[in-house]
């Protein structure tokens, strides 16, 4: 069975993506002062469309090597102006610490630009491939970032892009999935109950740990937003990339998308991530007995993602298996899973 979608949610006659034709991005690159030699190549991403453009201006920027430039076309109603600007501007104090975060260009006197009804940015372009994190070399690099990194994402406060916590995570995507029906009927009542019942031990784990600094995070730093340039090669380290999902939260949201493995692998590399992190900032431990439970917000609202973009056609074609009964049984599985997960004691560094 598949999940229903109430009026509210179905599919529009036209969606907005629809209308960004490969003329659309060319012109509202135009609109910036930068001519596209008709070489334009979609990348990976579901939130946003991304496209890679080879220029036939030349622009004589060493940040524009090679002519060649990434355009970023912000989903429609996601974000407001002050909150992409917002990330833009944590993206410019980064690099002007000299951290290696890859953050818009200002055209027109702005790292955003506006045409056809799109809010669009361009970024230079930036080759490497993904992090080894059996590496331990290689992740205390990535931790020593992490850290400078969070220095600067201490130093103020987001004003208005949301924090990561139990509410904008869990109830508020609890929230929009019932509003939206789109738990299927069979399944409703079991994942509703999975559900509140690791909300309740999340809750209790957030509560026992206590306050802890609230930071400027990169938001989504999991292997795919770390571009890796191998040493020897100008540029050689890792590039941190996509700060779309910055939000306010806790600094150990920003390593524990790093692990992967069994419990002692996932030891193992967090302790070369924190051995890295501790050169230029300190850690603090207590935040170890949070990464179930934002492992387990991070579940919650990638369903809620799913649902809330269903109207746009490349979801139905990449996860054509999102709503089913299956689907929603397994997640009230993962939900069971994580409750006991976060029970455990926690990983020790």
């Amino acid at each position: 069975m598949t999940h229903k979608r109430p009026a509210a949610s179905a599919p529009e006659a036209v969606h907005a993506y629809e209308k960004l034709t490969p003329d659309v991005v060319l012109d509202a690159l135009a609109s910036a002062g930068l001519v596209g030699d008709g070489r334009l190549m979609a990348l990976s991403s579901y939130e946003n469309r991304v496209y890679q453009v080879h220029l036939e201006n030349p622009v004589g920027s060493e940040e524009l090597a090679g002519d060649v430039v990434v355009a970023k076309f912000y989903r429609p109603g996601r974000w407001s102006d002050a909150q992409i600007l917002e990330e833009h501007s944590f993206a410019a104090e980064l690099m002007a610490a000299e951290i290696p975060v890859v953050g818009p260009l200002v055209l027109n006197g702005s790292t955003l630009n506006h045409f056809g009804g799109f809010s669009f940015s361009v970024s230079p372009s930036r080759g490497g491939r993904r992090p080894e994190l059996d590496n331990p070399e290689v992740l205390e690099w990535i931790g020593r970032f992490l850290a400078r990194i969070h220095t600067v994402g201490s130093a103020r406060p987001f004003a208005c892009r949301p924090a990561l916590n139990l509410q904008t995570f869990g109830l508020a995507s609890r929230d929009a999935l019932l509003a939206g029906g789109y738990l299927p009927l069979d399944m409703e009542s079991r994942w509703l109950k999975a559900f509140e019942a690791a909300m309740a031990v999340a809750q209790a784990v957030f509560e026992s740990v206590g306050e802890v600094r609230q930071l400027r995070l990169h938001g989504d730093c999991h292997p795919g937003n770390i571009l890796w340039t191998p040493e020897g090669l100008p540029l050689a380290g890792p590039h941190f990339v996509d700060l779309d999902d910055a939000r306010s939260g806790p600094a150990v949201q920003d390593l524990w998308m790093l692990l992967a493995g069994e419990r002692a692998q996932c030891t193992r590399q967090l302790g070369a991530l924190v051995d890295g992190y501790e050169e230029f900032a300190e850690f603090d431990r207590r935040e170890l007995a949070l990464i179930e439970p934002l492992r387990t917000l991070r579940l919650v609202h990638y369903s809620a993602w799913l649902a809330q973009r269903w109207h746009d056609p490349i979801f139905p074609i990449y996860f054509p298996w999102f709503g089913s009964s299956d689907y929603w049984k397994g997640q009230a599985d993962m939900l069971v899973e994580q409750t006991e997960a976060m029970q455990e004691p926690p990983l020790v560094v």
